[in-house]
């Protein structure tokens, strides 16, 4: 399989073995990749909560997005830096994953979500009801995306 021997060598690379070399790395970057998913997520979900109508009142969603795009996307910066330094310490056991591949799947649809559907919501002029299914979608994406990334340890 051509992809196994992509990832059998990407477990040898120099990223792997800077990641399983001394023995504070992974948990160095596995912290900051938390961190960024704090920003991201955390910043998504206040606007999410703006469009729910459960809080912030006192700004429009696109002022609070507005606001917050640069911490959100400085939070999905640290994410996609960080995620591959991790995934190449054990790309093998990680590629086979169920957990890691929900993961997967959900940060995708959730990064797509966020630039398409999400970002026009925010707008003014969306519809009371178009911008709480906004809201609640891509609350429940993300929160897809971080339950998938706490099972990868569990499966």
């Amino acid at each position: 399989m051509p992809g196994v021997s992509f990832f059998e060598w990407l477990t040898t690379s120099p990223w792997a073995n800077a990641m399983n070399g001394p023995e504070w790395a992974f948990p160095v970057v596995q912290s900051l990749h938390f961190m960024g998913f704090a920003l991201s997520i955390g910043t998504i979900a206040i606007v999410d909560l703006r469009l729910l109508g459960i809080a912030m009142r006192r700004q429009t969603a696109g002022e609070l997005a507005t606001d917050l795009n640069r911490w959100t996307w400085i939070g999905i910066a640290v994410m996609l830096i960080t995620g591959p330094l991790m995934f190449s310490a054990d790309a093998v056991r990680y590629h086979y994953n169920p957990s890691f591949q929900f993961k997967m799947i959900s940060l995708t649809v959730a990064l797509l979500f966020h630039v398409t559907l999400h970002r026009r919501a925010v707008r003014s002029g969306t519809s009371p009801l178009l911008a709480k299914l906004a809201g609640g979608t891509s609350l429940a994406l993300w929160i897809a995306v971080v339950a998938g990334g706490r099972m990868i340890a569990f499966v």
